[in-house]
């Protein structure tokens, strides 16, 4: 005699063997792939570049705490969107807008600071001493971060995988630009707003490209 079993016992006898997981099991995992690669790139910029030497004189002043308050806020904003594209079915990204809020204040710094220096200077101010280099520094500073990040979506399962890779690039990118604040001598906050912006969107078009390769399950 065929026995037959209801959709509940089928369910039970599935999930008997399965370990629970825990609650905060996703936001560990995205935090460990980005303390782990920012660690590296930590490591790259003091032994590489070199922390700048008036630091802690820096540190005092209100343009590296522009700089900060910029790239972390970024950095955050993508982290939101990398936990909604981690899962199989991606939660709604519709808070990511409130990210334009730190580049509209940056923005209007910069038309602060444009306002208050002779337009024979502007052009100065907006390509300070290193913006030939600064966005290629933030892309490759962004590379061990991504790595991370690809380490925590390998025991995750993305779907929308060019979107998960953009927002990975964006993150690393994001937190890159952070750790870069230790070595960059940079002040105005139109250089920032330029710069610092063009290495993470390189950084996040990278991960677009990348994603669909690297991150399929």
């Amino acid at each position: 005699m065929m026995m037959t079993m209801d959709t509940q016992q089928l369910i039970a006898s599935l999930s008997k063997d399965v370990p629970r997981v825990r609650s905060n099991a996703l936001a560990r995992r995205i935090g460990f792939g980005i303390v782990g690669g920012g660690l590296v790139t930590t490591a790259l910029v003091t032994a590489v570049l070199g922390v700048r030497p008036d630091l802690q004189v820096a540190m005092h002043g209100f343009s590296f705490w522009m700089k900060w308050a910029y790239t972390i806020s970024l950095g955050v904003g993508t982290v939101y969107a990398v936990a909604r594209l981690a899962r199989p079915t991606p939660s709604s990204l519709h808070r990511l807008w409130l990210m334009a809020i730190p580049v509209l204040l940056l923005a209007g710094i910069g038309i602060g600071e444009l306002s208050t220096t002779p337009p024979a200077q502007w052009l100065a101010l907006w390509l300070g001493r290193s913006w030939m280099i600064c966005p290629w520094l933030v892309l490759t500073l962004a590379v061990p971060i991504f790595i991370g990040l690809l380490w925590s979506f390998r025991e995750l399962a993305p779907t929308r995988l060019r979107a998960a890779g953009a927002a990975a690039g964006l993150a690393a990118g994001a937190w890159a630009a952070t750790i870069y604040c230790l070595h960059c001598p940079e002040t105005s906050a139109i250089f920032v707003l330029t710069w610092y912006s063009l290495g993470i969107m390189l950084a996040a078009g990278t991960g677009a490209v990348l994603g669909p390769r690297l991150m399929r399950w």
